[in-house]
């Protein structure tokens, strides 16, 4: 598992809210300003599947991260199956400074860890620069 993890300066509510809901997916869910995500489809539940559109603002390349949920507790963790069968676990804590996110990951196979480490933590990084901005 490579693991990836940030503190918010927020509330669990926004946290979980800006995580979890389609119009704020699509405002972070991207690692660099040159990509964006021009869809996000979110069915938050045990079984439920999600569906986020990655796209360079350039047209020149574009994918689906998607996946199923096998584990939701609210305000604490999500655990999921991403499409290629790879496992993901996130846990939210509350803690002093603000709530912690720790994203752990099943790496694929194809790009090396520390680009992969790298690109699922500027990500992270997007979610806490949106958060505390909005």
């Amino acid at each position: 598992m490579i693991t990836v993890q940030t503190t918010i300066k927020s509330t669990i509510e926004k946290v979980w809210e800006f995580w979890n809901k389609p119009e704020h997916i699509t405002k972070w869910a991207f690692a660099s300003p040159e990509w964006h995500a021009p869809l996000a489809e979110n069915d938050l539940r045990e079984g439920g599947k999600f569906s986020t559109t990655m796209a360079a603002k350039d047209g020149s390349m574009s994918f689906d991260f998607w996946g199923e949920y096998t584990l939701v507790k609210e305000n604490e963790a999500i655990n999921y199956t991403m499409g290629d069968g790879r496992k993901a676990e996130i846990i939210f804590k509350e803690i002093p400074e603000g709530i912690e996110i720790i994203e752990s990951f099943e790496p694929e196979t194809q790009n090396p860890e520390e680009m992969q480490r790298g690109g699922w933590q500027a990500i992270l990084d997007n979610f806490k620069n949106y958060v505390e901005n909005n």
